[in-house]
């Protein structure tokens, strides 16, 4: 199946989803909201995409670190998650996707000048939350590389090195945020050395008799 047909199947499915919720007249400004930004999602992931060359700058960057950290918060916590999951998947480093708002309940520890550290930090409600972090962060001699909405100069300046990503509602943001971070995975792991289709003790599909 081709990307444009996978993602326009995957947005069907979830505009169809969103049809048969329940029809609450409190929450129908918020469904139009989420059907209107599927409806261009296709669009975004294809600028994601076209950020593939400095996504492959960074991780010349990073490819001979031993350990790498990925946090944020809201619903960026599980996209953190997933990058650290697919980093360590296939680059065989050392990653840890962090809930922001832990950082001073021991992950603060880690961070010094030496310490990667990659932040999901968009333009939602956890945004002032996020940048609190960023600064206790870059306060620790830190040097964050941030995953942030286009044009956002506040959290820009206080940045290593940011990857700017187009912004959509809040709850589909992961979709478009998770994509740096798989890209960044595989060119770790092919700087790395290693084959990104067979990754050492998993096994990528399990039949069943």
């Amino acid at each position: 199946m081709s990307f444009q047909a996978y993602t326009s199947q995957f947005v069907s499915l979830i505009m169809f989803g969103l049809m048969v919720s329940e029809d609450r007249l409190s929450l129908q400004q918020r469904r139009l909201e989420i059907i209107n930004a599927l409806k261009v999602l296709p669009e975004l992931i294809k600028k994601v995409l076209s950020l593939d060359e400095k996504i492959k700058i960074i991780a010349n960057e990073l490819y001979q670190q031993r350990s790498l950290l990925v946090m944020g918060r809201g619903y960026n916590y599980a996209t953190c998650l997933e990058g650290a999951l697919k980093i360590k998947e296939i680059t065989y480093m050392h990653s840890e996707g962090i809930l922001a708002g832990e950082l001073k309940h021991g992950p603060l520890a880690l961070i010094d000048k030496h310490m990667p550290v990659i932040m999901i930090i968009m333009r939602d409600g956890c945004y002032t939350k996020c940048q609190n972090a960023l600064q206790q962060v870059t306060a620790r001699s830190g040097r964050p590389i941030i995953l942030c909405c286009q044009d956002d100069s506040e959290v820009t300046k206080n940045a290593y090195k940011t990857i700017e990503l187009p912004q959509t509602v809040d709850c589909l943001q992961g979709i478009l945020s998770v994509i740096p971070l798989q890209l960044l995975s595989f060119h770790l792991a092919v700087l790395r050395g290693y084959d990104v289709d067979f990754p050492r003790n998993l096994a990528k599909s399990v039949t069943v008799e």
